[in-house]
């Protein structure tokens, strides 16, 4: 075999980042494919050579497998590393690598064809003895069958795809009114993310602990279980919050569950890294939910556990070598949380958010400290792929070091422009219920009042250190405060500016000595306590952190404010960038609260548009296959009788 030189990676965003860091590492010459609207992305711009795949949505970009074999070939690349996500669990793709003379640094074919279906691995693991959660996984994909299994298996289910992961074509459903509208709508999201629609339906655990073992093997059939992560801590079926080891797990627990692992990656001579997933139950009983063939988005914090780069062993086992350690040598230390951080609106049911991303600024690295993004200041986000920006990653010698230092690491990071999940993140780490490790899947739903409060009218004190920070932070000649220095000399003791921030307005006066703008620190005092907020002017906005969360504040359009309110009354109008997949009524037709309108597809999930009252839909604004922009009017709805 020739000597490896350069590596293709068939992804985008931070995956792609963190593969070409290490990569890069070793001496390799990097390889960048993209999209058409991705042409001048950070993993783009990282990347030793690029290569142009065209197109805009994955599946005319990087779903095509003939345009990534070819980019290989053009830029004279050995090796192609799929990432996660996308191709990273499509045996073809491994397949049509290998018949391509490359090197597929993953699994063979053959594993994830044994593992790629969740139905597939769910019968091999029943023959190999491993406890499964109830379930239906055959064959038969009809409507009848499920509500059959459903009620075999007894309410709630999840229905959960069969090719794929990451919340994609997954469902809760409740009881049987909601299974017919749910199935149809998980098919459509696993045939758009995965190009597969087949589903399996599960009982849906009450309080189980999302725990799996990070399993590696080598061609010469030896394999190790790298230690556990704990993932409980999920929305919708994702996962935000990742840490290694997993908080009370015994020594015990941890060897049976490790060699459960082992035992079922070596039954499908599996190669590299791959996960095996687990529901544990409160009394420590543990059940298979499936094994992902493919490097996890949550390595990173084995990786702080073990000291190990996870990548650079998958580059390595690929060309034949042996694993450089035995089981016993697997190195267990400290703590390692991770949070994922994405464009979305918490308090929008975690809509994606897609923009510009006027402000970005990362936590500062090093030991103990770890980013891994894929985005910078300037950047847009797109609605054609995931809505995740980057990952937090932190490390201690213990637990409560690791969440202290993650908090840290929160508390500087600022992004601007659009939604995310930051505060939302914030908020998590720093509940006392998390302090205390009390994790299951349904930590999000229990302690959602706190973890997503109600938005309240922003505070006098607020505005009266928005109006400071925004004088002070104009350009030279804008303002009389332009110095920074506070009052001048000769000018009024007195100024007013009307300003907005989150949909409300507020004209302030600011009197005598403002509070003080230090660089991109405002420091003001209220009761004798003084606090320094960041605050960052940027693209015609101040960016002010306060309790934790970023505002962007700008002065208030009068004649925009009366636009937005006038436009599209009576109209149901798109909540994001995305495409119509489905539009469920035709003008004239009467419909209830609640019922389902329009489908909107945007970052690879679904979003229903549903009548929020009883009426008459008087005017389609959109159609199949369409592609809508946020705010765009959809559906116009009178109100019956």
């Amino acid at each position: 075999m020739s000597t490896l030189t350069t590596v293709l990676v068939a992804n985008r965003g931070e995956i792609a980042c963190r593969v070409m860091r290490t990569a890069k590492a070793m001496g390799l010459t990097t390889v960048a494919v993209h999209s058409a609207i991705d042409r001048d992305a950070r993993h783009s711009r990282e990347a030793d050579i690029r290569v142009d795949l065209g197109g805009s949505k994955a599946t005319d970009s990087y779903l095509q497998i003939d345009k990534l074999i070819a980019a290989a070939h053009v830029s004279g690349a050995q090796a192609i590393h799929p990432g996660y996500g996308f191709l990273s669990e499509n045996a073809g793709f491994a397949r049509a690598i290998e018949a391509a003379g490359l090197i597929f640094l993953g699994p063979p074919a053959s594993a994830i064809d044994a593992m790629g279906s969740k139905s597939a691995a769910k019968a091999l693991m029943e023959t190999a003895g491993v406890p499964l959660v109830p379930g239906y996984h055959g064959e038969a994909q009809d409507l009848e069958t499920f509500r059959a299994a459903c009620e075999r298996i007894g309410y709630p289910v999840l229905l959960k795809a069969t090719a794929g992961g990451g919340g994609k074509g997954m469902k809760v459903v409740e009881d049987v009114s909601q299974l017919a509208e749910a199935l149809a709508s998980a098919q459509r999201e696993a045939l758009s993310s995965f190009g597969n629609g087949q589903m399996l339906v599960e009982k849906y655990l009450l309080k189980p602990r999302h725990v799996e073992i990070q399993v590696f093997a080598d061609q010469q059939g030896h394999c190790l279980y790298l230690n556990e992560r704990d993932c409980s801590i999920q929305r919708r079926h994702q996962k935000v919050v990742e840490e290694a080891p997993a908080p009370g797990l015994s020594v015990e627990q941890r060897r049976a569950m490790g060699e459960a692992a082992v035992r079922a990656a070596q039954a499908i001579g599996y190669v590299g890294a791959g996960t095996v997933e687990f529901l544990l139950d409160a009394r420590g009983e543990f059940f298979f939910m499936e094994m992902n063939t493919r490097l996890q988005v949550e390595h990173p914090v084995t990786e702080a556990i073990t000291g190990l780069d996870l990548v650079a062993w998958q580059i390595r086992v690929a060309q034949g070598e042996a694993l450089p350690i035995t089981q016993e040598q697997v190195a267990l230390n400290g703590h390692a949380i991770e949070v994922r951080l994405y464009a979305e609106d918490p308090a929008n049911d975690f809509l994606p958010a897609t923009g510009h991303l006027a402000l970005y600024r990362e936590s500062s690295q090093g030991p103990g400290r770890r980013v891994d993004s894929g985005v910078e200041q300037g950047d847009s986000v797109s609605p054609f792929y995931d809505p995740m920006l980057g990952k937090l990653i932190a490390w201690g010698e213990d637990r409560e070091q690791a969440r202290l230092r993650l908090l840290s690491m929160l508390d500087e990071f600022a992004v601007g422009g659009l939604k995310t999940n930051l505060g939302f993140l914030r908020r998590i780490i720093g509940h006392p219920a998390f302090a205390a490790a009390e994790l299951d899947t349904g930590f999000i739903p229990r302690y959602q009042d706190e973890l997503l409060p109600t938005p309240g009218a922003l505070s006098d004190e607020f505005w009266q250190a928005a109006g400071s920070a925004f004088m002070q932070s104009l350009p030279a000649g804008d303002g009389p405060w332009a110095n920074r220095q506070g009052f001048r000399a000769g000018l009024p003791a007195e100024v007013s500016l009307h300003l907005s921030c989150n949909g409300q307005d507020r004209l302030v006066t600011l009197t005598g000595q403002p509070s003080q703008l230090c660089g991109e620190q405002l420091l003001t005092e209220h009761q004798g306590v003084r606090r320094a907020h960041l605050a960052v002017r940027s693209e015609g906005s101040l960016y002010l952190r306060w309790d934790g969360e970023m505002h962007a504040v700008s002065l208030f359009d009068p004649i925009a404010a009366v636009e937005a309110s006038q436009s599209h009354q009576g109209g149901l109008t798109a909540p994001m960038n995305g495409s119509i997949v489905r539009v469920l009524v035709e003008v004239g037709q009467t419909v209830e609260a609640g019922a389902q309108l329009v489908v909107l597809e945007a970052m690879k999930m679904e979003h229903s548009i549903r009548a929020p009252h009883a009426g008459v839909v008087k005017a389609l604004f959109c159609q199949e296959g369409e592609m809508v922009a946020e705010g765009s009017a959809l559906v116009e709805l009178e109100t019956a009788g």
